[in-house]
């Protein structure tokens, strides 16, 4: 019941914080009455179906029982940050709500991936594995099963039980034992790297284990016959990166259509008087950023990149400007597509505690297209128009762009997708109840 009620506060803070955004949006953008219901009518009016489809035409989706390290190949094989997760053990159900478990994306990982590496570093600093809770044979005599893998609780006791177990086997017997943590899991080096991906059982954990547990990502799907009008909505004021599409009685998902998607659309809009007449507006007339100075979360140079992405975790966003100086200077970028450089290369995982962000985005930009070439800070003026805005984030392929400002670009906004897409619609009352069939704490706690 306590899990329950905590649960209920948790979506209804993030209802209510869902609410508070969208309403400030609303009366800031200042958008003529008639046109803004035009453009809900007209939104209303276009088809899920007719939007794009991904690129190939097939969503990837991933089984819940696929290992971690096998789940982030795929990812960054098919250069994607997030896919729907299929339950296996209703993987031939009709009924989406038995079929999807919800979405997967690399913040997820990264943050198992850090979290867990915490955890290994006081189980490397006890002077033994049965002082750090776990004997050597408890891993392979019980299991992952018998551990209990479900939740952060079991996702610790699996750190532990990994590194425990690592180091009562040899793996690194001469390393950091009886050290204090940092030194522990710094000396570790390169063998850690194995153990957090490649050994027992983080070799055995599935994407099913640390799904929810670490940042909530709903499946919250629309059907091929909604309207566009419901996708803006869900991907602007109910904050999801992502909606998939799917036909009713059918298993597969027909699309999947992100924010980032629905802003290369509106790009493609270019001509249009609706649209050129928004465009041509400067952000501040549209009340953009909707955020002031003193509200966006930014990271120093000189902090360490593990505390950028506790930032990012902390206050779930997808990105930080890089700033130096008292008046934060905007000299870079940090996002969550990032991590690759942190999961894929173990000779910068391996310092990960000591990196600073300078040396970071150093040696990112240096890494080459294996990886995906680092992408630097995307700024404008207070005084750029809207659609100044809107082609830097399609042509860049970007999710933010930093509103800069004096002969300094100090840091004076952001603009996400997610604002964009917000100056284009409004939510008509009761819109999904009546449209969709369920409420926003229904949609939230799917």
């Amino acid at each position: 019941m306590a899990g329950s009620e905590s649960l209920d506060k948790e979506i209804s803070s993030a209802v209510s914080s869902c609410e508070a955004y969208f309403e400030k949006v609303q009366s800031r953008k200042n958008l003529p009455k008639s046109l803004q219901e035009t453009l809900n009518s007209a939104f209303a009016g276009i088809p899920v179906s007719s939007f794009p489809r991904v690129p190939g035409g097939r969503v990837i989706e991933i089984p819940s029982e696929t290992s971690v390290s096998e789940a982030v190949k795929i990812l960054s094989d098919s250069k994607i940050l997030s896919a729907p997760v299929i339950n296996k053990d209703h993987e031939s159900s009709l009924d989406w709500s038995e079929r999807y478990l919800g979405i997967i994306d690399y913040s997820s990982i990264i943050l198992w991936v850090l979290e867990s590496a915490e955890l290994a570093a006081i189980a490397l600093s006890a002077t033994s594995a049965t002082a750090a809770g776990v004997g050597a044979g408890a891993v392979g005599a019980l299991g992952v099963a018998a551990l209990g893998a479900t939740g952060p609780v079991a996702a610790a006791g699996l750190a532990a039980a990994a590194v425990g177990a690592a180091v009562a086997g040899g793996v690194a017997a001469d390393r950091g034992i009886g050290k204090d943590a940092p030194t522990a899991v710094d000396r570790l080096g390169k063998d850690f790297y194995q153990v957090i991906l490649r050994e027992e059982p983080f070799k055995s954990t599935t994407v099913r284990t640390i799904l929810k547990s670490f940042r909530y990502a709903p499946f919250v799907p629309v059907s091929t016959e909604s309207s566009m009008l419901s996708v803006l909505l869900l991907l602007s004021k109910y904050r999801l990166r992502n909606v998939p599409v799917i036909k009713p009685g059918e298993p597969d998902i027909k699309n999947y259509i992100t924010q980032s998607a629905v802003v290369y659309g509106l790009e493609d809009c270019k001509g249009r008087d609706w649209f050129d007449h928004i465009s041509a507006l400067p952000i501040s007339d549209l009340g953009l950023p909707f955020m002031t100075p003193n509200e966006v979360i930014s990271i120093d140079s000189e902090e360490h990149i593990l505390e950028a992405f506790k930032r990012m975790r902390d206050n779930n966003i997808g990105g930080l400007p890089v700033v130096e100086g008292t008046n934060k200077k905007i000299v870079g970028n940090i996002s969550m597509r990032d991590i690759r450089y942190l999961l894929l290369q173990p000779e910068v995982f391996s310092n990960f505690r000591h990196l600073t962000v300078r040396n970071f985005t150093t040696k990112i930009a240096t890494a080459g297209e294996e990886y995906g070439l680092a992408i630097p800070a995307i700024t404008c003026r207070p005084d750029s128009t809207l659609g100044s805005v809107i082609n830097s984030l399609a042509s860049r392929s970007v999710h933010r762009v930093y509103v800069g400002d004096g002969d300094e670009n100090e840091l004076y906004g952001v603009i996400t997708l997610r604002d964009v897409i917000s100056c284009f619609v409004s939510e008509p009352p009761n819109y999904f109840e009546n449209c969709l069939g369920f409420s926003v704490k229904e949609m939230l706690n799917r």
